[in-house]
């Protein structure tokens, strides 16, 4: 047997033990924001069932700071050996085109494993508002540009791009208001100081039940399992919207593909648990399902989706 054929053989045999040697420690799950929101509320149900999947502790740490950027970096520069993986949101798709020196290139830095979880938003309108539709509100709106103006938990945010995504399909002239959380901007929108907001379901589902605000439609493809009585922005009246703020895991770059898949196979048996999904459907999240290749092609296509919106709309990076 030759020298190179011999040496072949060795690295398949590594391979192989190394795919079932896998996972023999504690595997780290960073979180790039606080807990209590989403990602962490997710993590933390997956951690779990992976726990007990793969018989060795899977420990959840919060990493949070500068929209996902620090824990995302963290992660980005770790060993890639499959026991450190980051949690995080649609952040990781909306940052790089925002903020023009990331610590971290997105598509080069990082190898996809499982989309977690996504929730779509509520389009709200405060009832002095005169639109009960979408297609009444884009009307309304035309017909007086600039009277309306939409708030968001901040610039960058899916409350922030889900409205200039609006602005920009509609074709309306609505002025956005960022406020420094969705706690402010909802009590706002309450007190009418603002009249729409494109909230997480959490913050206003509620409200928008009790008539104390008026819901005009979801942003997802397909209707919210958890409030399937409101329609999508698409079947309202503008085909081909859909934002969702998803939750996904990554490893990084140049992680064994074999840990990589051992992680995306445990992770996707725990998300179809009818457990789990009753759990983040009350988070105002569903679980969902995409494998390493699927969800590395919807990651790139949020990158150039967002990338596209920000420069068309001449958003400034320096306001991230």
């Amino acid at each position: 047997m030759g020298a190179r054929a011999a040496a072949l053989i060795g690295l398949v045999l590594a391979g192989t033990a190394s795919a079932q040697g896998y996972p023999s420690k504690t595997i780290r799950m960073v979180v790039a924001f606080p807990p209590g929101g989403i990602a962490d509320f997710a993590a933390r149900s997956v951690s779990a069932g992976l726990t007990d999947a793969l018989r060795v502790p899977v420990v959840v740490e919060n990493r949070p700071g500068a929209g996902g950027i620090i824990g995302a970096d963290f992660v980005a520069k770790a060993a890639p050996d499959g026991y450190t993986v980051l949690v995080t949101s649609i952040s990781q798709a909306i940052n790089p085109a925002f903020v023009k020196k990331l610590p971290y290139d997105t598509r080069r830095d990082f190898a996809p494993v499982m989309l977690i979880a996504d929730a779509p938003n509520l389009l709200v309108v405060h009832p002095s508002v005169p639109a009960r539709s979408l297609a009444e509100l884009i009307d309304w709106a035309r017909a007086h540009p600039g009277a309306l103006s939409y708030a968001s938990s901040g610039v960058g945010t899916s409350t922030h791009l889900c409205g200039e995504l609006f602005r920009q399909m509609a074709k309306v002239d609505v002025v956005h208001v960022p406020y420094k959380g969705g706690g402010p901007a909802v009590a706002d929108l309450l007190g009418g100081q603002v009249q729409m907001m494109f909230a997480t379901l959490p913050t206003v589902l509620e409200h928008a039940r009790s008539g104390r605000l008026r819901a005009i439609a979801t942003t997802g493809a397909q209707r919210f399992a958890g409030a399937r009585e409101f329609p999508t922005m698409a079947e309202a009246g503008l085909p081909g919207y859909d934002v969702s703020a998803w939750t996904g895991m990554f490893a990084p770059a140049r992680t064994p593909r074999a840990a990589i898949d051992r992680l995306a196979q445990e992770t996707a048996k725990i998300l179809r648990s009818g457990a789990i999904r009753e759990r983040l459907l009350a988070q105002g999240a569903e679980a969902s399902v995409k494998m390493p290749e699927e969800f590395g092609a919807f990651v790139d296509s949020e990158l150039t989706k967002w990338q596209r919106l920000v420069q068309s709309a001449g958003l400034r990076t320096e306001d991230k």
